[in-house]
């Protein structure tokens, strides 16, 4: 629609209207069992109301499958609460601190499934100088280790932490978790590194979340920091 000397009504123009104009179809009435829509589910055509119906029967269906995802997620997490907490009790029975590092590794795999795990502990008291978990640690290694805030997940990019698994070829994704007292996102040095390793490549992957890991990680370190220089 066109007059002389003004600009054309845009379907904008229409739209403001009933936006602004709530009344209209009050007015109107006829209206609303006039108007013929296309159905997004064909060709037919269907009222404006049995098209409000069929919107909003998507809209429904939409939240259904998101309250199934956060009762999936919510269900999930409690699986590894229960595990994590599973782990910490076991740490918690263990009397030699000799048997600790490996007893943390073996409960991570039987807990959490995880198919390699190993552990290396560095500034250990004399009496553990020589126990495999407190052997074979380079400087860049511990480095390393203490530059991560966080658990690194991803691709196996030769580590020197990967060599520490049993089965290298294997580790095709890891998570490396630095050990350090207090908070994992601390700037105090590492004294020690967990590391979790997986065939499957996406089992660690970037950008995933890691609080659980990071719990680990915590856990870890209280339980482990016994075997620490006094």
């Amino acid at each position: 629609m066109k007059v002389p000397g003004m600009n054309p009504i845009t379907e904008d123009d229409i739209a403001n209207y009933l936006a602004n104009t709530p009344d209209f179809f009050a007015r109107h009435a006829e209206l609303l069992a006039s108007v013929q829509l296309t159905s997004p589910h064909g060709n037919r055509a269907v009222s404006l109301q049995e098209r409000q119906a069929e919107m909003l029967r998507e809209k429904i269906k939409a939240l259904e499958h998101r309250l199934m995802e956060m009762v999936r997620h919510g269900n999930e997490n409690v699986i590894i609460a229960d595990r994590l907490h599973r782990w910490a009790r076991k740490l918690f029975e263990v009397q030699s601190g000799r048997a600790l590092p490996a007893t943390v590794a073996a409960e991570i795999r039987n807990q959490f499934v995880v198919p390699q795990v190993a552990i290396k502990i560095w500034d250990v008291d004399a009496r553990y100088g020589k126990e495999p978990f407190a052997d074979g640690v380079s400087q860049d290694a511990k480095a390393f280790a203490s530059s991560l805030t966080q658990p690194y997940c991803g691709v196996n990019s030769g580590f020197e932490a990967a060599n520490w698994l049993d089965d290298t070829a294997m580790a095709m994704s890891l998570a490396l978790i630095p050990l350090r007292e207090g908070p994992l996102d601390s700037t105090g040095p590492a004294f020690g590194m967990l590391v979790l390793a997986s065939p499957d490549p996406q089992r660690f992957q970037s950008g995933m979340g890691t609080d659980f890991l990071e719990r680990i990680g915590e856990l870890a370190s209280a339980a482990l920091s016994r075997l620490r220089v006094g």
